[in-house]
């Protein structure tokens, strides 16, 4: 007889993860974190738990987006005030703040509510090709 098998917390075991962004687009990048974030990629998935890994992005000022994307596309905020809604372009994101544009898309691939806030704390994101977390050896994903 087959038993159902049920993941449990202490059946997790979490890794860290290194992705190169340079030179890939924009959404294969995210889509593919926010799928290591979730743990799709292991056999002990689970849509109500987080069983995903630790994932540190590096080179997020070198992606590539295809089309007019950077001139047309807009990321908003708004301060409530009449009139206080500021756009920002992808071009302008990407040269101030790189790490957000990457943060931004992975975000809108994962559940929005508070499993997928634990999950986006799982993601370290940096413009440059240097990250602080050697002590944890992460592994290159390809």
């Amino acid at each position: 007889m087959n038993k159902t098998f049920v993941t449990k917390e202490s059946d997790i075991k979490r890794e860290w993860l290194v992705v190169d962004a340079a030179g890939q687009g924009l959404g294969r990048v995210a889509s593919k974190v926010a799928a290591l974030l979730r743990g799709k990629h292991k056999p002990i998935f689970t849509p109500g738990l987080d069983t995903g890994d630790h994932v540190i992005v590096v080179n997020a000022e070198k992606i590539t987006v295809t089309g007019k994307k950077l001139d047309e596309k807009f990321y908003y905020t708004v301060s409530m005030y009449p009139g206080g809604i500021r756009a920002t372009s992808l071009r302008t994101q990407l040269a101030r703040h790189p790490d957000r544009v990457i943060k931004h898309a992975v975000w809108g691939m994962l559940p929005h509510n508070k499993l997928g806030k634990a999950m986006l704390r799982k993601l370290k994101v940096y413009a440059g090709p240097e990250h602080p977390h050697q002590a944890q050896k992460p592994q290159a994903l390809k």
